[in-house]
């Protein structure tokens, strides 16, 4: 078992390791291989690659994202040594907490290594609200002049430094303001969708946006108000995701979350 840094040119080999459904993955992990804070690893087993993961580092936090294990190799301990190396390189980065999502076939695994879990990610399955809303009036296209005021939201929410991140999808966002004080934004375009708020109202009114265009809705179990809002639409939950930690416990404000980027960063 071999354990090297993925390049850009391996990833017309990992298809055969992803999960049926999953070939949309592919152009984010492609990223993790140009991106200066993401650092993707595969294992390769007689000269092929059985496994893949990365690290993405924000400051002294991480994320663990896409470990994926062959099916023709797993329960062999090479999920386990994936994990156990991105935990290596976190460390390096300088990185005290280290976060990711887990599904229940990878949970058992990262309890191994001493991952703890924080809180479950629940996840609905909606149908597209297009004309049956209508958009709030204080929804507006992310300008320049917030910008200071949405990353110290995002800081204040998520408790992590996510600026390198963020700053590429800005320009694509919306944001909800009170007397030119930011109340919360949406990037529809960074993974799933990322809405983090800090009223109830503005929260919900995001969440309205995004399910113009999108057909599910995925936040911590600790929001309740985004749970009402599917309640009152009659959505039903799907399944759930566990949020776990390894380290240093931080303060983050998950009744604050309407919408998780993916499970790649929570």
């Amino acid at each position: 078992m071999d354990i090297q840094k993925l390049e850009p040119a391996d990833i017309n080999f990992i298809s055969g390791l992803l999960p049926f459904g999953w070939e949309d993955v592919i152009p984010i992990i492609y990223s993790y291989t140009i991106t200066n804070y993401c650092f993707p690893i595969k294992v390769i087993i007689d000269k092929k690659i059985v496994g893949i993961g990365t690290t993405i580092v924000h400051n002294d936090t991480a994320w663990l994202a896409h470990i994926i294990v062959h099916s023709d190799n797993r329960k062999q301990g090479i999920g386990k040594k994936i994990t156990q190396s991105l935990i290596e390189t976190s460390n390096s980065k300088g990185c005290e907490t280290i976060y990711l999502l887990a599904t229940e076939l990878g949970e058992s695994v990262y309890k191994k290594v001493g991952f703890e879990i924080e809180t479950e990610y629940l996840i609905y399955r909606c149908e597209i609200m297009n004309g049956t809303i209508k958009n709030s009036k204080n929804i507006v296209a992310i300008s320049n002049d917030y910008k200071k005021q949405i990353l110290s939201l995002d800081r204040q929410v998520t408790g992590e430094d996510r600026v390198l991140l963020l700053e590429q999808h800005l320009s694509n966002g919306f944001l909800i303001l009170e007397e030119k004080e930011v109340k919360g934004f949406y990037l529809p375009n960074l993974g799933d969708g990322l809405i983090i708020a800090n009223t109830s109202s503005a929260g919900q009114e995001l969440m309205k946006l995004r399910l113009k265009s999108k057909d599910f809705a995925a936040f911590p179990a600790d929001n309740l108000n985004a749970a009402e809002l599917m309640r009152q639409n009659n959505f039903n939950e799907f399944r759930t995701e566990k949020r776990m930690r390894y380290g240093k416990k931080r303060y983050w404000q998950p009744e604050n979350i309407y919408s998780i980027i993916g499970g790649n960063l929570g």
